[in-house]
């Protein structure tokens, strides 16, 4: 089994806390804030800023839908990095969000 240890003691991952959540949502869209946060590791306000800052970005818009939220992704969002900045999200939302393909042999 593979571990997030980079062998120096440092546990770090590929993606940011913001990628998990964006990941989370794309997976379940009526997903409590709560079992976002659970998901990905961090607290409910953390899981609450995260959203907002990808709100403010245009990474996604929330809807109240009775008393819960229901969360629209906008794939067509570029990677803020530059060395990204020409790839839109959806490419990444696909990859983690797309079931693997069957093994036809």
């Amino acid at each position: 089994m593979a571990s997030t240890a980079a062998g120096d003691g440092r546990n770090w991952t590929f993606l940011t806390n913001h990628g998990h959540v964006l990941l989370a949502i794309a997976r379940d869209p009526t997903a409590r804030l709560r079992d976002v946060a659970a998901e990905v590791g961090v607290t409910e306000r953390a899981a609450q800023a995260i959203v907002a800052d990808l709100e403010a970005g245009g990474y996604l818009h929330r809807t109240r839908v009775g008393r819960r939220n229901e969360y629209t992704l906008n794939p067509a969002g570029r990677f803020r990095h530059p060395a990204e900045a020409e790839v839109q999200v959806g490419d990444l939302l696909a990859l983690f969000t797309t079931p693997a393909a069957e093994d036809a042999s």
